[in-house]
C-alpha cells in the first residue's frame, strides 16, 4: 500500500502513527511545505514570549519519520491533487498514491485594507511567523493586534512579556467574542488591561501605514497608534486551493463523512482542513483545535489501513492562560436558539445544558475539574441527579461515581481523554 499525507503538523503525525498500528510495511510518504522538526503551534506564542526555548516546540524526536520508515518530503507543497491518484508538488514532482489524506490545516485570515502587504505585518500561525516576530523584536517598541481573538491575544501576551507595548483593537464588544460572552470575557480583559496591555473595544483598523516598513495604524475613528508590529489575529481559513477544480466536495473546508473519507474515493481529509460533523449539533463545521487534529488523524489513518471507524464528531474547546488566569471554554458557550438552559457562578463557571445535558462550558481561573466536566459533556449524559452540585468547588468524579457506574460503557474514550488531559495540563504549566 502506498500511503500519501500531505501536511506534518498534528494531524498528519497522529495518521502515520496509527497507520503503522496496523501497517508495518507500507509505504508513507509525507509531503510538507515547511522544512522545519515536528513542532507544536500551539506553544508558538509561549516560545515567542520567551519562556520556553525552541527545543521545547519539539513534540516528537528528530528521528521521527526514519524510526517510522517515513519518505518526508519537506519544504515543498502540493499544488494540486490530480484526478489518477497522483499529486503534483510545487516544483512539477509527481507524486503517486493508493491512499491520501488531505491535512493541510489552516492560515491565518488577512484583514483587506491598505497597508496589510508592509514589512512587519504578521500573523502568528506557525513557526516562520513566530520568527519574522522574533527578528524585528530589537527595534519594536510598540506592537498592534488587530483582533481579539485566541491568535491576537497570544500574540498580545508575547509581546507584552518580551518589553513591547501592546494595544489590541477588537471590532467586537469585548474580547474572544467567538468563545465568550461578555461577563466571562471581562475577566481576562480585565486582567490584560492591569498587567499594561491597552484593549480598544468596538472599533476596527481602516489603514496600516508606512513606507517598507509598518509604522502605524490608523482606526475607523482617525486616531493612529504608532507601531513598528502588526499582527493579524482575525481568525483562521482552511487550506482548500489543492482540491480547486476537482470532485472533492468543499465548503469552509473538505466535506468528509463519519470515516473522514472525502467525497472521492481513497481520498480522506483531517485537521483543521476538515469539516467534519460537530459532537453536539451534528452540522458540518470546522472545529479548527489541536486534540480534534490529532483524534481525526488517528482515525483517518486507521481507516486508511483498513479500518472502518467512526468519528463521533469534533467539539469546540479552547484552552489559555494569561498573567496566571487559566480559562477553558468547551462545546456550545453562546447558543442560538431555544431550549437552553444556564448555571453561572460569578467567579466564573458557566455550564449551557440542554435536556439535562452539559452542551458547553467555560471555567475561568478554577480549571481543575475541566476533564469532569468535559467527559459528561462527550458521553452525552443526563446530569439532573447532579445538576444541582455542579457549581460547588469539591465537585469531582467522585460526585458522578453513579453516573460512571450507570454508563459504564461510554466511560472511557481513552483516546480522546489523554488528548484532552494534555491541553489542560499545558495551560495549568
Amino acid at each position: 500500500m502506498n500511503y500519501v499525507i500531505i501536511g506534518a503538523s498534528a494531524a498528519g503525525i497522529s495518521a502515520i502513527e496509527s497507520i503503522r498500528e496496523t501497517d508495518k510495511n507500507g509505504k508513507i510518504t509525507i509531503v510538507s511545505d515547511e522544512d522545519y522538526p515536528i513542532y507544536s503551534r500551539c506553544l508558538l506564542s509561549y516560545y515567542l514570549a520567551g519562556t520556553i526555548s525552541e527545543e521545547k516546540l519539539k513534540y516528537r524526536d528528530d528521528d521521527f519519520y526514519k524510526k517510522n520508515n517515513v519518505n518526508a518530503i519537506l519544504g515543498k507543497k502540493v499544488e494540486l491533487v490530480l484526478p489518477d491518484k497522483k499529486v503534483k508538488l510545487s516544483d512539477s514532482t509527481i507524486v503517486p498514491f493508493d491512499k491520501l489524506l488531505i491535512a493541510t490545516g489552516s492560515r491565518s485570515k488577512t484583514e483587506k485594507i491598505p497597508g496589510v502587504q508592509l514589512e512587519g505585518v504578521l500573523g502568528l500561525r506557525n513557526i516562520e511567523d513566530a520568527k519574522k516576530i522574533e527578528v524585528r523584536l530589537d527595534k519594536t517598541k510598540t506592537a498592534v493586534m488587530l483582533g481579539g481573538g485566541l491568535i491576537g491575544l497570544r500574540a498580545a501576551y508575547a509581546l507584552h512579556k518580551r518589553g513591547v507595548k501592546v494595544t489590541v483593537v477588537v471590532k467586537s464588544k469585548h474580547v474572544l467574542s467567538q468563545i465568550l460572552d461578555e461577563e466571562g470575557a471581562s475577566f481576562i480583559q480585565k486582567e490584560m488591561e492591569k498587567q499594561g496591555i491597552k484593549i480598544l473595544t468596538g472599533l476596527s483598523a481602516t489603514e496600516i501605514v508606512g513606507n517598507k516598513d509598518v509604522n502605524g495604524v490608523v482606526l475607523e475613528n482617525g486616531e493612529k497608534i504608532d507601531c513598528e508590529i502588526v499582527v493579524i489575529g482575525k481568525g483562521v481559513q482552511a487550506n482548500t486551493e489543492l482540491v480547486k477544480g476537482t470532485d472533492i466536495k468543499t465548503e469552509r473546508g473538505i466535506i468528509v463523512d463519519d470515516e473522514l473519507k472525502t467525497t472521492v474515493s481513497d481520498i480522506y481529509s483531517a485537521g483543521d482542513v476538515a469539516q467534519t460533523s460537530d459532537l453536539i449539533t451534528g452540522e458540518k463545521t470546522i472545529n479548527a483545535l489541536w486534540p480534534n487534529a490529532v483524534i481525526q488523524g488517528k482515525i483517518a489513518g486507521l481507516n486508511m489501513a483498513g479500518k472502518n471507524i467512526k468519528y463521533d464528531g469534533s467539539l469546540a474547546m479552547n484552552s489559555v492562560e494569561f498573567f496566571g488566569l487559566p480559562t477553558i471554554s468547551y462545546g456550545i458557550t453562546k447558543p442560538k436558539g431555544e431550549g437552553y438552559e444556564f448555571i453561572v457562578k460569578k467567579k466564573y463557571k458557566k455550564f449551557v445544558l440542554k435536556n439535562n445535558k452539559i452542551v458547553g462550558f467555560v471555567l475561568v481561573g478554577d480549571i481543575d475539574n475541566a476533564g469532569v466536566y468535559g467527559s459528561l459533556l462527550r458521553k452525552k449524559i443526563d446530569i439532573s441527579s447532579v445538576k444541582n452540585k455542579l457549581l460547588e468547588n469539591n465537585f469531582n468524579f467522585a460526585k458522578i461515581l453513579p453516573l460512571i457506574k450507570e454508563h459504564k460503557d461510554k466511560f472511557f474514550e481513552k483516546e480522546y481523554d489523554e488528548v484532552f488531559a494534555e491541553q489542560i495540563n499545558a495551560v495549568k504549566r
